[in-house]
């Protein structure tokens, strides 16, 4: 029988990824990476940061929130999946940071904490999911 528990962590699980494929899928199909490392160029030239951490942080953060966040979307391999959007938000909190200091964090900050609480949900909540139909949280 599913219980509200098992529903709460689709919901969230589902919502979250579907935030980060549509944040990935801009970022590589409608921006392109150039398109966003254009977009922090001016920036990142005055606090002379090197031109290939602007484009790899673009390409893995890029990649990651499309890639992930289907993963994500489905509960396939969710502990990577978070694992990898966890560090995503590292690398956008760190970019942020350095271009400039005081940021507004209202849209990285809710992705932190969907991330941390879909980690420390149990398993046992896993229903609707890939990795609960292949049986590999087990």
């Amino acid at each position: 029988m599913i219980n509200k528990f098992q529903i709460a962590e689709f919901l969230l699980r589902v919502f979250c990824g579907v935030i980060f494929v549509y944040q990935g899928y801009d970022k590589l199909f409608k921006l392109k990476i150039s398109g966003v490392t254009e977009s922090f160029q001016v920036i990142s030239q005055k606090q002379h940061i090197p031109q290939f951490v602007l484009k790899s942080s673009a390409i893995y953060t890029s990649i990651i929130e499309f890639v992930a966040g289907l993963m994500l979307l489905f509960g396939f391999f969710k502990t990577v999946a978070l694992t990898l959007l966890g560090i995503d938000i590292i690398i956008v909190g760190i970019a942020f940071s350095v271009l400039e200091p005081v940021w507004d964090m209202r849209h990285v900050f809710p992705r932190l904490l969907m991330i941390i609480l879909l980690l420390i949900l149990p398993y046992e909540w896993e229903f609707f999911s890939v990795d609960y139909l292949l049986n590999l949280n087990k």
